[in-house]
């Protein structure tokens, strides 16, 4: 009996990994997931959905501690119990990934654990061959493929001469599974996941120094979130070091267990010498592509990335990536679009392309930040001329209401035709209320639009009216 040939072999279970498998498999299409490890990837078992577990035990945990005589509560006991914490985060990803494999079964999907390796293209005689092989590198099983779709993500970039060592010096992988809270941590990066650590282990008690070597934390963001989410973290006694660039990491000897950091300071020049328990390194990542292919099937690289057209077709034919494996933006929810698109050109069923001026972007530390579009530094550098509505939670009913006050909403308006560029948050639950702005932006709202729409009372989105009233002049 011949062997099956898959309309579409998947590799990667991410989120783009297994929507797009999903996603195929509701065309009608025969597919095939390869996966080594546990089905959902990184961000689902290892990343963005235990770490958001931690962040609302955190929070929960800060409400407990220093919050409950405000709701009138009388707390006997705030004992921590930090493996139950973890044990958690790591149930709500196990629960997760058992959900996928009931995704595949019931789509008909055919899930293989193993590496895979891409043998031979499916353009030379018009299908392609993927290998799989087990933790032993021996070959258990070869699929053939009309197309492939690379979805293997990335790893932890590292620092030259800064290597993890998983025990004092950490990767975000570790971190979620320490098996005590460290009195010290010193956390090398401050983008999304060096403050979302931050938050995290701050408020569980340890003694924060956070890194940066941009001018601001959340570097991307609009630069007044950045500067008040810094003003918002030191008053939790973080220390906060930016302009400051790491030379050097160095495990200290068993018998004085723990981490020394040298740093310079960019602006002064003047040098550091800092010590920690712990030193957490969170300077981005870098695209999982090195062992993937035979040197026929091997894609053009940009960057320690793979390129893809608008297609999402890799310079090979019949190879299509998506993902972190392409490059940035680094998120779960672009990994995810990516892959539809992918599937959709793959099987022609559509034309439609990524518009990368409509990615959300969000935080989730306490309060969060969320985004989307322009900043005001890039309205000005594109001399922009726009108008800008801000209104504080402090000034909103709900808000007070459950003792989120910290933070505002943001916008960005052409000053000409009123239109949306941008949308900057910084509060409780704003990565929730932005999808409201994203949709906007995609619809090419204007301030009047938004102003004029009807905000249900009491709700912190009402804080989304208020501010294009403002831009409109209507308050």
């Amino acid at each position: 009996m011949a062997n099956q040939v898959f309309d579409v072999v998947v590799i990667g279970s991410g989120p783009g990994g297994y929507e797009a498998a999903v996603h195929a498999a509701q065309l009608g299409k025969t597919v095939a997931c390869v996966e080594k490890a546990e089905l959902g990837g990184t961000c689902l078992n290892w990343g963005c959905i235990p770490t958001k577990a931690l962040i609302h035990d955190a929070h929960l945990f800060h409400q407990v501690t220093h919050e409950a005589a405000t709701y009138g509560l009388a707390v006997d006991t705030s004992k921590l119990q930090w493996d139950k914490i973890v044990g958690r985060s790591r149930s709500v990803a196990n629960t997760l990934s058992n959900q996928i494999a009931f995704l595949f079964k019931k789509n008909k999907i055919t899930s293989i654990k193993g590496t895979a390796f891409v043998r031979q293209p499916p353009a030379l005689p018009g299908v392609g061959f993927v290998e799989v092989k087990d933790e032993s590198g021996a070959i258990v099983q070869t699929l053939e493929a009309k197309n492939i779709l690379i979805c293997t993500g990335a790893r932890n970039r590292e620092l030259p001469g800064m290597k993890p060592d998983g025990t004092t010096i950490l990767t975000s992988r570790e971190a979620m599974v320490l098996k005590e809270i460290p009195k010290k941590l010193i956390i090398i990066g401050a983008g999304a996941i060096g403050v979302e650590f931050a938050y995290i282990y701050s408020t569980f008690g340890s003694q924060i120094t956070l890194i940066e070597m941009m001018d601001n934390i959340l570097p991307i963001e609009d630069e007044e979130v950045s500067m008040r989410l810094r003003t918002l973290f030191k008053r939790r006694g973080m220390d906060i070091r930016t302009r400051t660039r790491t030379e050097k990491i160095e495990a200290l000897p068993p018998d004085a267990t723990g981490t020394k950091v040298a740093v310079t300071d960019l602006a002064t020049g003047q040098q550091e010498v800092l010590e920690a328990d712990k030193v957490l390194v969170a300077v981005g990542v870098t695209g999982n592509w090195e062992t993937l292919f035979a040197p026929a099937c091997q894609p053009e690289i940009v960057k320690g990335h793979i390129k893809v057209g608008k297609d999402m077709q890799t310079s090979v034919k019949g190879i299509y990536a998506a993902g972190d494996v392409i490059g940035p933006p680094w998120l779960a929810h672009v990994a995810t679009m990516e892959a539809k698109i992918a599937i959709e050109r793959m099987f022609d069923v559509s034309k439609r392309e990524m518009d990368y001026g409509l990615i959300p972007g969000c935080t989730y530390c306490v309060p969060q930040v969320a985004s989307v579009g322009l900043t005001e530094k890039q309205c000005k550098e594109a001399g922009l001329a726009y108008d800008v509505g801000k209104w504080l939670f402090a000034a909103n009913g709900k808000a007070q209401a459950i003792n989120a006050t910290d933070g505002f909403v943001k916008l960005l308006f052409a000053r000409e035709t009123g239109e949306l560029l941008g949308a900057h948050m910084l509060g409780a639950e704003v990565t929730d209320m932005l999808a409201e702005l994203v949709l906007a932006k995609r619809l090419e709202a204007t301030r009047e639009a938004i102003a004029s729409t009807i905000h249900a009372h009491p709700t912190l989105s009402e804080a989304i009216m208020e501010a294009a009233a403002q831009a409109a002049g209507h308050t």
